[in-house]
């Protein structure tokens, strides 16, 4: 029995975590944490991850940027492995995530569905093909109306998976308002949209002469970032110090 440190537990994720973690013999919310509401669950619950007394076996934290320098305190001051699905991070809580995993077993990943980590495998075999043979690469995202930053932790990882499998320094533009010139070669395109109740939707875009190919991914519900996390959870806990990510977990 894996028991789990919930972060963000009256988020919707942390709640659809914790709904999922009642049904999986594996797993137990040892207890909860956030600075605001209650959770849905039967677990000991803490409004600061400070004041936590439960003992654990795996942090999984799925708040905001601005909580994650209390999670990294806690989990270094008690040893604890840490699954940290929350993103737009600064570059010094990333540097800070880096230093903190030569002591701590952290898997960080800007997705945690098994069809994004498959995804992510598919771009970096076929991005160099079809840069090489000339094709401009285009990512948009799509997300609900409540999401705060943008681009999505998601579009950046494949845009990162892209740059790194081509042997090109490829720019990000993220706006092309006001710049009145031909599509420069050598970048990725991101765009960002924000409405309604969207979960999630990714389409990588590669444009060639007179051919198009997209390249694809919806999430229909939350649940499959849930499922995700607590895979990387079990995989977690007792690990040694490093830094993994979801494909880490699902090899």
């Amino acid at each position: 029995m894996i028991n789990i440190l919930l972060n963000g537990a009256c988020g919707r994720m942390g709640r659809t975590i914790a709904s999922l973690a009642a049904d999986d013999p594996d797993v137990r919310i040892a207890a909860g944490v956030d600075s605001a509401g209650s959770p849905d669950g039967d677990f000991p619950f803490f409004s600061a991850i400070s004041d936590c007394n439960v003992s654990s076996d795996v942090a999984v934290d799925f708040s905001t940027a601005r909580a994650v320098d209390g999670v990294l305190d806690y989990c270094e001051q008690h040893g604890l492995p840490l699954v940290l699905c929350t993103t737009g991070l600064s570059d010094e809580q990333l540097a800070r995530i880096r230093s903190l995993s030569e002591r701590i077993a952290i898997l960080r990943s800007a997705n945690m569905s098994v069809g994004v980590n498959v995804l992510l495998n598919i771009l970096r075999d076929a991005a160099p093909k079809l840069y090489e043979a000339g094709f401009d690469i285009e990512i948009t995202e799509k997300h609900h109306n409540q999401k705060l930053d943008a681009p999505s932790g998601t579009a950046l990882a494949l845009a990162d998976e892209i740059r790194s499998a081509i042997d090109d320094d490829l720019a990000y533009t993220y706006d092309r308002t006001g710049r009145r010139e031909k599509r420069p070669r050598a970048e990725i395109g991101i765009s960002a949209i924000r409405g309604g109740t969207i979960v999630g939707d990714h389409d990588v875009i590669f444009a060639g002469t007179d051919e198009v190919i997209t390249v694809s991914h919806r999430a229909y519900s939350r649940a499959i970032f849930a499922r995700g996390a607590i895979t990387a959870a079990k995989f977690l806990a007792g690990k040694p110090a490093g830094l993994y990510d979801m494909r880490d977990a699902l090899a």
